[in-house]
């Protein structure tokens, strides 16, 4: 199939869902799957290939590039699957609502741009693209409207920012070498000064970094997670978001190539270990913010922007092992936070929208499956073994520490920390504890909403205890970007210094609990106790108190409240108040008065006339 087909079927299967929508919402829910599917299927078709073509020629001058490679593939697939299972997703939860036509369309579109963004060839197609995405994401941003408007408003004035600094430096590289091929530039960039490769790293970083939510360019993330429709935050946070991260491998490895890169700077002072600081920093405030979250969205979206400092300092550190670490967390990351995000639109669905860790508790009762996808999310984001998240974190670890970065290292440790004690606080009050009394006849959710969880469960177990599927597609990327081959079987990695084998671990697992099953076997039967036959202190517990992890981090919460303070979403917020008042005072200036006007002229020309005759300027 011609990537021109796959992006028609794309764009134009958005269009069309929404027109049969207009005649009925079966057939529409029915074709939304389908074209899911089909992209999935398409691109699956498309592995291996390498392709470059120029679909329209003349705009401005320019030509328009379709390309594929194995790094497009990769970040393609990763769209289609997560894409298609969200539309799985949304066909009940979305279902009885207003404006489902138009949200689908929106998913549909999102993906489609997403999926161009990965395939364009030039920087106008991806430009473009690029556009297209991000106001079709402020539509689905903004869906449920009141405080969803505020979060959509406060995500695309960060996008356009983002925005203008791209365009900034695409016509600065159409300026230097008459050309916007991405390939084309590659193959001349080398030419330029160290001071003009840091002007384009620095454009298409902020780029890159707001989307990608780097700190000091967080701000707009929790809020529009928190406010999207949860199978969009899956879109969102698994995917959309880490298009920033497909930027900074484009212009990092791609477009300026690993020398060059890697030689910008010296010592302390390389623009590759700034970044790779940035990224610690990115693992270590946002993981300990989430957890003190108590909405179930806003927790996951801090660990949104905590994921991305372990890609971050992955793919900085300009090795093999870690930049195929950065590269394989950023699918792994896909799967676990969409899983995640789709949990918690399944309790939501269920308990008719509430989010707030304090007033749930019990539901493993009664959401037995999503109770499962929970767990394992919550381990492939800690990154247990066993899981995918345990594969990437232990490239980059191992990365870390053979190149001798030990404070690195601890704070990506420390983030693994701090992630365990959030995610110990999600699964409990959710699922663990005491079941509330309104909750008692609660349904599991419906097939189309377990189905995706399923699925997502058995990618983060299957490239956990099979992490060489991946990473042989990772290392066929890390080829193209200069780096000498890894050895990847499928059971794991060997480097010069020990092996990564799934197997061993595997059979230990395996071992380790068939030792407990027998020891548990060998001992006293258990006996059945209720629930709320529970005591506290001597004193019964009284119904619905059963939940002890409510307000768990309180204290904590008391004792750094003073120091609480997002001071870079403040010091937003200032900007935005200065440049209101800016604006208020201009409006009074500039009434609509034409007299006002006059007098205004009248009082320039005043001044002229009395600074040529002072001073005789002219």
């Amino acid at each position: 199939m011609s990537l021109e087909l796959l992006l028609i079927i794309a764009f134009g299967g958005a269009l069309f869902t929404y027109l049969v929508g207009k005649v009925s919402y079966k057939v529409r829910d029915f074709l939304a799957v389908v074209i899911s599917l089909s992209l999935v299927t398409f691109v699956a078709c498309l592995y291996g290939k390498s392709l470059e073509k120029t679909f329209y020629s003349g705009f401005f001058g320019l030509d328009l590039v379709l390309r594929l490679n194995m790094l497009s593939w990769f970040f393609a697939i990763t769209i289609t699957i997560i894409g298609a299972l969200s539309i799985i997703f949304s066909l009940s939860y979305i279902k009885g609502r207003e404006k489902t036509d138009f949200y689908f369309l929106m998913m549909l579109l999102v993906n489609a741009a997403m999926l161009g963004i990965v395939l364009a060839g030039d920087m106008v197609s991806f430009y473009i693209f690029w556009e297209i995405m991000s106001w079709s994401a402020f539509l689905l941003i903004s869906y449920n409207k009141g405080p969803a408007l505020a979060a959509g408003m406060k995500y695309i004035i960060m996008s356009i920012i983002g925005s203008v600094c791209f365009l900034v430096g695409m016509l600065s590289l159409y300026v230097s070498f008459d050309t916007l091929n991405i390939s084309q530039i590659a193959s001349v960039i080398g030419s330029a000064s160290s001071g003009y490769i840091l002007f384009i790293l620095t454009a298409f970083g902020i780029a890159f970094g707001i989307k990608n939510a780097v700190l000091p360019f967080h701000t707009w993330l929790p809020d529009a997670h928190s406010e999207a429709p949860s199978p969009f935050s899956a879109v969102l946070s698994g995917i959309l978001v880490r298009m920033g991260m497909y930027g900074f491998l484009l212009i990092f490895y791609v477009i300026l190539g690993l020398k060059s890169f890697l030689g910008l700077g010296q010592g302390l002072y390389s623009f590759h270990y700034i970044l790779a600081w940035i990224g610690a920093i990115n693992i270590v405030i946002p993981t300990f913010i989430a957890m003190l979250q108590n909405d179930a969205k806003r927790l996951l979206a801090w660990h949104g922007v905590g994921q991305g400092g372990y890609m971050i300092l992955g793919v900085a550190l300009g090795t093999k092992l870690g930049v195929a670490g950065g590269t394989f967390h950023i699918v792994n990351h896909t799967s676990y936070i969409a899983l995640l995000f789709l949990v918690v639109g399944a309790v939501e669905y269920r308990t008719g929208g509430i989010r707030d860790l304090n007033s749930l508790g019990g539901l493993i009762k009664k959401m037995p499956v999503t109770f499962v996808g929970a767990l394992v999310g919550a381990c492939g984001l800690i990154g247990v073994p066993l899981t995918n998240g345990f594969v990437s974190k232990w490239l980059i670890y191992k990365s870390l520490i053979l190149e001798g970065y030990p404070f690195l290292a601890f704070a990506a440790l420390i983030g693994t920390w701090g992630t365990i004690l959030s995610l110990y606080k999600f699964l409990h009050n959710i699922f663990l504890g005491q079941l509330p009394e309104k909750y008692r006849d609660i349904q599991k959710s419906p097939i189309s909403m377990q189905l995706p969880m399923i699925v997502l469960s058995l990618v983060i177990l299957l490239f956990g205890i099979l992490p060489g599927i991946p990473l042989k597609v990772i290392n066929a990327i890390g080829i193209s970007f200069g780096f000498e081959s890894l050895n990847v079987g499928l059971w794991g990695i060997t480097s010069e210094t020990g092996v990564l084998n799934t197997v061993n671990i595997f059979a230990a697992v395996l071992i380790a609990a068939a030792l407990v099953w027998l020891v548990f076997r060998s001992t006293a039967k258990s006996v059945p106790v209720a629930q709320e036959d529970s005591y506290a202190a001597g004193a019964h517990t009284p119904p619905d108190k059963y939940h002890y992890t409510a307000e768990f981090y309180n204290p904590l919460h008391r004792m750094i409240k003073p120091f609480l303070r997002d001071v870079i979403d403040e010091f937003y917020y200032w900007i935005a108040s200065s440049v209101r008042s800016c604006a208020g005072i201009l409006r009074r200036i500039y009434t609509g008065d034409v007299g006002n006007y006059v007098m205004y002229i009248i009082l320039f020309l005043s001044l002229l006339i009395f600074v040529q005759m002072k001073w005789k300027v002219w």
